[in-house]
């Protein structure tokens, strides 16, 4: 079997390399016609992928609440503080090395103008229903008050729900991602974010990237501590979800694949992961947290001949940390959930903003990577916390086969 699950993995990571590679060298020989085409693909398939991303977090969180039972609250508040420290952690670490470090760099002071990427030809609207948080909210309502209620009836039907979006996830979207890559790549390929934009800020993003290896490295170091189980059991399975990440720069995005990735592990439980890996990719943000505190710090230096105060960077983490929680997990979410505190607290102007948003997409993808392979760190630390000794998988396993018998009956 895990011989089987190895093959597995190191096939979705060999088509999404592929993808990469190929979405690159079509965006690097296109013309305007051929992008045309890649980027009617590219909204098609990715219409596709953020209509199921809903249903898929309800299909996930509500049952994994009614299989949890009294521990679904204090797991929840579990989940969304740690989260927020996770958060405000990495912000700070980046402001302490920001202080460090970016005195002593010499930061660009212009950017190429990059070519526009041509709109999709064709366009074919399948809007959501509903949106991430909603349905993160939607989730947990259905889940809590099913289990208050004693819903039984709606609790096989969650169950049943849960199965029948593994299957989207499965023989529909993780199919799909290699070319909703390859058109994203070639997107980045095309206008010159690859080759013009990138080489003038690669000191930055290569020391944002440190910063996420760091991160991590805490993040798993914690979960290990608090459940006595080897981290590497969980982060060894995250390849594919890391992949998947650099190439949608989407957390919802990639959730299908992180939910396949965590399930592998053999130190966390389908309730834990199927409770947590789900909300993370809602509200754990560490790595795009991280990115952008670095990047504000280099561009006030930049354009304001100065980085923030001591007094002004602890107000802007503090806040940020909430921010991004609430923010939704899609490409370009972060900052724009933050855009209010750049400009209110850092008092960022429009061309502040503008750089910033364009620098942070640079790294968006790698930001998204590190948000999502933090989430397997946070549900080991959930494992510790409320299933060390296997209690929760023996009362979910109770739960699921008496609620399937008084149907039954």
């Amino acid at each position: 079997m895990s011989e089987n699950t190895s093959k597995s993995e190191w096939g979705l990571i060999n088509k999404l390399l592929i993808g990469i590679v190929v979405g690159i060298v079509i965006g690097l020989i296109a013309n305007e016609q051929v992008m045309s085409v890649v980027s009617s693909i590219k909204y098609v398939i990715g219409q596709f992928i953020f209509y199921t991303i809903p249903l898929v977090i309800i299909a996930f969180i509500a049952p994994a609440i009614t299989k949890l039972r009294q521990n679904a609250n204090k797991m929840l508040g579990a989940g969304l503080t740690i989260s927020y420290l996770s958060a405000v952690g990495a912000a700070t670490m980046a402001f302490v090395a920001g202080l460090l470090i970016i005195p002593h760099m010499s930061v660009p002071t212009s950017m190429e103008t990059l070519r526009h990427v041509p709109e999709a030809a064709f366009q074919l609207n399948i809007p959501p229903i509903m949106s991430v948080m909603t349905a993160l909210v939607t989730a947990i309502v259905l889940g809590v008050t099913a289990l208050a209620t004693k819903a039984e009836a709606i609790e096989k039907a969650l169950f049943e729900f849960e199965n029948m979006m593994m299957m989207v996830v499965k023989n529909m979207i993780i199919p799909v991602l290699p070319f909703f890559i390859a058109t994203t790549f070639a997107g980045l390929a095309y206008e010159g974010t690859l080759t013009q934009q990138l080489p003038v800020f690669l000191k930055v993003v290569v020391l944002a990237l440190v910063g996420h290896a760091v991160w991590l490295f805490v993040l798993y170091s914690i979960a290990g501590a608090i459940s006595g189980k080897n981290p590497l059991e969980v982060i060894k399975h995250y390849g594919p979800a890391y992949l998947t990440a650099v190439g949608t720069m989407s957390s919802a995005a990639t959730l299908p694949v992180a939910l396949s990735c965590a399930r592998k592990s053999k130190v966390l439980s389908k309730e834990t992961v199927d409770f947590m890996v789900p909300m993370g990719a809602t509200i754990h943000l560490c790595g795009s947290v991280l990115t952008e505190t670095f990047f504000c710090m280099v561009i006030s230096l930049m354009l304001y001949g100065s980085l923030p105060s001591f007094g002004t960077m602890i107000v802007f983490i503090v806040l940020f940390g909430i921010f991004a929680v609430g923010a939704p997990g899609v490409p370009g979410g972060t900052v724009m959930a933050s855009m209010g505190i750049v400009v209110g607290v850092l008092g960022f102007d429009p061309a502040g903003v503008a750089l910033l948003l364009a620098v942070f997409a640079l790294q968006d993808s790698f930001g998204t990577a590190c948000n999502v392979t933090g989430d397997g760190a946070i549900t080991l630390m959930l494992e510790g916390l409320f299933n060390k000794d296997g209690e929760l998988s023996a009362e979910a396993a109770g739960v699921e086969t008496a609620t399937k018998v008084k149907v039954a009956v």
